[in-house]
This record gives structure tokens, sequence and C-alpha cells, in this order.
């Protein structure tokens, strides 16, 4: 039986960009409803993404370092690893966060509606929970439906064969593994399970892993992974899943149109994410889709719909949890007549390995392809103090200046908390800082986040840290 019910601000889907938008709606004195389809709030990056992958990140992380002190004249004895535990430990961080959430939107007065919201109009949804039906109607909308996982084409159903999602449930530590995909989920999952034990192997359509990052301060990643992985293979990609009678999954792997056939016991895809756009029923609407799946937006988050806004994975890329959080209080400062525009110069990029790399902004790889003129500075962190006492001194920070005024125009870090440090190159590229802005900033020592100022006093030519030979 269907309900029908009214709100001023609908928000669908419940991620970091829904619940952010809804919160902020909520502030500013709006009635709210959030709907998703998942029992608790949070979405893909607190219940199956980010922070589950940071927890397991973290354990891998100690497990290295303390396996690494044996060089400073400390030895631990082989680990046991509990995978139940392991587990229990995960879901208990994310579902102390799921209360935490839960908590401030009870606060706010939001109410919560469990379901799958399908669009009847312009201004109605159904949301649809098993048998139980209700209808809402809305004043204004905010989507923040998310992506969903890309799958290869043509592979068989398997329980061996993992998205990032059931990667994170840890049901075993598989003896094998084959990574399929370089780029961020990739790496780290693929990192979290080598260093439980499995043998891990990695193809990679690209010529690189990380593609979207300047190949320099990944190599430090590439070097341990080498080490850590059996195999990585570049420019490979999959042509063929079979499985066998005895769960053993056999794959075609070709490069150079040459094929290998190998045999693993699970597979991993993580060949990106695609936009959840084909579950809103958005035909019903005026709502204008791209051609990558993507709905239209303005800076103000507005859809061709203007009392409909669109945030996070479903609107654009790059699909990232702090992208949505912006553009979700955008859009819900927008829909409650507040002055508000979702316009970055930059937005950062983590990749939560060991070690960690980061950048913002301008990428040397963007600056050659679209002949953009920069100078470059950088510190390597075989001069820090700091990371030669982390080990970590094979880090590596550059920034990407203007040559005329001498502005930061992107940030690239490589080492450990690269992804803490790069907060820093954002703000100077926000604020319109110079090389002088940072390198006259005092930065604590001895730390690396000092290496941010390091780096400007080596385009600044005043670097002590380091000699550079005069320019004649």
């Amino acid at each position: 039986m269907s309900k029908n019910k009214h709100t001023e601000i609908l928000v669908i889907g419940a991620g970091p960009g829904g619940y952010a938008a809804a919160f902020r709606a909520a502030d500013l004195g709006k009635k709210v409803t959030l709907v998703d389809r998942d029992e608790v709030m949070g979405g893909v990056c607190l219940n199956r993404g980010c922070i589950p992958s940071k927890a397991l990140l973290h354990i891998t992380k100690v497990m290295d370092e303390a396996a690494s002190l044996s060089k400073a004249g400390v030895t631990f004895g082989k680990p046991k690893i509990d995978i139940d535990t392991i587990r229990q430990h995960k879901d208990k961080i994310v579902s102390q966060l799921n209360n935490g959430i839960a908590g401030m939107a009870k606060a706010r007065k939001v109410d919560f509606l469990q379901g799958k919201a399908m669009f009847r109009s312009n201004s109605e949804v159904e949301v649809v929970n098993g048998k139980k039906k209700e209808v809402l109607s809305f004043d204004q909308c905010i989507i923040a439906a998310g992506s969903s996982s890309a799958m290869l084409p043509n592979i068989p159903k398997s329980k061996n064969i993992l998205t990032s999602k059931t990667a994170l449930e840890l049901e075993n530590i598989p003896k094998t593994m084959l990574v399929v995909g370089g780029g961020v989920i990739g790496v780290e999952l693929g990192q979290v399970y080598a260093t439980l034990g499995t043998k891990v192997s990695l193809v990679e359509f690209l010529p690189n892993i990380i593609p979207g990052a300047d190949q320099d301060i990944v190599k430090p990643l590439e070097r341990k992974l080498n080490k850590q992985f059996d195999s990585i293979m570049l420019n490979s990609k999959v042509v063929n899943i079979k499985e066998s009678k005895k769960n053993v999954l056999s794959v075609t792997i070709e490069k150079e149109k040459t094929p290998t056939i190998i045999e693993y016991e699970k597979i991993l895809i993580a060949i990106g994410r695609k936009p959840n756009t084909n579950l809103l029923n958005l035909k019903a609407t005026s709502v204008t889709i791209n051609d990558q799946g993507f709905i239209n937006v303005d800076n103000y988050q507005r859809t061709s719909v203007k009392t409909i806004f669109a945030i996070g994975d479903i609107s654009d890329n790059p699909m990232l949890a702090h992208k949505a959080t912006h553009q979700g209080k955008v859009a819900a400062e927008v829909a409650c007549g507040e002055p508000s525009i979702f316009d970055p110069k930059a937005i950062p990029s983590v990749v939560y390995t060991d070690p960690e790399v980061a950048w913002c902004g301008l990428t040397e790889i963007q600056a050659k392809t679209d002949d953009i003129p920069y100078s470059k500075a950088e510190f390597p962190w075989a001069a820090s103090g700091r990371a030669i006492a982390m080990g970590a001194n094979q880090g590596k920070t550059k920034i990407l200046f203007d040559p005329d005024s001498k502005r930061v125009l992107g940030v690239g870090i490589v080492g450990p908390s690269a992804g803490d440090i790069i907060s820093e190159g954002m703000l100077a590229i926000e604020m319109g800082s110079d090389a002088e802005d940072i390198s006259l900033t005092i930065h604590p020592h001895p730390t690396i986040g000092e290496t941010i100022g390091l780096a400007s006093e080596v385009f600044d030519g005043t670097i002590t840290d380091l000699y550079l030979p005069k320019k004649k």
C-alpha cells in the first residue's frame, strides 16, 4: 500500500555528500527527508569503501613497519593472523561511525527512510522497501546516489570474483589473487591482501599504475609493490575468465597480442566505477545525462531541472568523498536560497598505500598535454632528517609553480603521511600563495610537513638543507 508524504528537501543517497547536504539543509531550517537503500547511513565510503579499507590498510602498515624494525635492532615474531578478529575490528569502526551519523541526523530532526528511490516526475519519487511503498513529493531534491563498481564484460558469476565491496568483507585470505586494475582501489586492496599473506598479481591495461598521477611520485610505491606482489603486468588485459568445478579461476591475460593462461583462487575486479543513474528512473523527469552516464550540473549543482540537484559520484569525476561533501553543502545552500558555488581551484587525490601517494592541482602530465608553462622544485626525502629516521628516505615532495607569478600550481608527494600534508598544498593553491609565502612560513623541524617549505626554498634558491650549484 502506498502512502503519500511531502518534504521540503529530499536527499537521495546517504553517503558523505548526501548526509552533508541533508544536515546543512536542516541547519538552515528546512524539513529534510534522507533516503538510502541501506539500513544505515554513510554510503559506500563508510560502509564498503574508504573507511573499512583504511582500517585494514592501517593494520597492514603496522605489520610491515614492525617487520622492517629488524634493521634497527628490534625483532618481532611472525604475526598471527586472526581473520575473524580483524573483520570484527573493521566492522566495529564502521558501526561506531554509523551510530555517530545517525545521532547527528536525529539531533537535526532529519527523517531517514530506507528504500529504493525512483522518480515518478520532476516533483515526486516512489520509495520501495520490499512490499512497502511510499510516494514522496518534494519542493527540491538533491540526488546523491553515488556509483557502483564497473565489471568486465562476459565474466562468469562466481563468489570467487570480487569487487571492492566483497573484498572488504574479508571472508578469507586466499593463497592467490589477481587484481584487475592498477588504480587506487586495486593497489590499496592488493597491498592489504599481500601483507596478510596472499600471493597477489596485478594486471593493468595502461603502461603505469595510478595513471592519473605523475609517475615520478608513483615510482617509490611501484618499487614497494614489486617486492610485495608476485607480479605486476602492465600493458596487459584480461580477455577471458573460466571457473573450473574445483572453484579455480583460469584467466587468459594478453600482452602484445600474446596470451598467457594463469590460475588464481580469487580475482578482484577494480577497473573503476560507474554512476548509478540507471537506478533512479530519471526518464520520468526532465533531468539530462551526458554520454558517460553522469547527470549534467552547473556550478551550483543544479541539473536541467532547477529544483533538482546532483552531487558526488553521480554528477562528475573525480569520484571522491571529500568532493561530494563540498558539493552537498553547496547544493543545500543554493536550495535554501543561500549564496554558494562549487568552484574549487583543485581537488586532492590520495592513494592510502605504504608509501602514500598524494597530489593536487596541476600535474606534469596535464601541463605537458595542455601545453601549460610551469617551473618545478623538488625536495628529496633522502635529505630529510625525519624521513631518514622513519626509513622513508625514498619519498619526495614536488611543487609546480607558475614561472611568472611564482604561485603554486600543483603539488605531488610520496611517502608516509603524504595524504595529510597535501592539505598545505591545497591551501596554497586556493589562497594563491607563491613560493616566498611558503618558504618564509616557519615549519616545525624535524617533520615530514617541512618538506613543503623546503621544496619552496629550492625554488627560491634559498635552500640550505641541500647544495644546489649556482645557475650560470
